[in-house]
């Protein structure tokens, strides 16, 4: 594994640039930053996430869900207070603002930890390994 140290960020990303245009496959590449660079990304072409989609489809449920259950509540055990009718919108909007809240982030949380599948312990860095040095690490053609 070859491994290429810079403690400025546009020596980095010139190296990278170079790397990439000379043919090195983006998978063989991995970096180690202190900061994000998001010329890096576009270089490597990293994709975009899809946790937000999960974030989205759990805020939707939450939404219909404490709608739901207010007014399910409301029908199966009515308390009928001058006159006003059962099913009210504006006091239900809270209850399911709130579980829109409470489902996007669990949402979001059981999405990162399914995408985020565990790496194999010799591929983790540990900190001290490049410190606030940006670092460049290119895998043989055979690993």
């Amino acid at each position: 594994m070859q491994k290429f140290l810079f403690d400025d960020k546009d020596a980095f990303v010139a190296k990278l640039n170079e790397l990439v245009k000379s043919g090195v496959p983006a998978q063989r590449i991995q970096i180690a930053t202190p900061v994000p660079v998001h010329e890096a990304m576009q270089i490597l072409s990293v994709p975009v996430s899809p946790l937000k989609f999960f974030t989205f489809t759990g805020a939707l449920t939450g939404f219909c869900a404490g709608f739901a259950l207010t007014i399910y509540t409301v029908q199966s055990w009515p308390l009928i207070t001058s006159g006003k009718t059962l099913i009210s919108l504006p006091p239900f909007t809270i209850i399911a603002f709130e579980l829109t809240i409470l489902f996007g982030a669990l949402a979001s949380l059981l999405g990162f930890l399914h995408l985020s599948r565990m790496p194999a312990i010799k591929d983790v860095l540990a900190p001290e390994d490049v410190g606030n040095s940006y670092a460049i690490y290119v895998k043989e053609s055979g690993a």
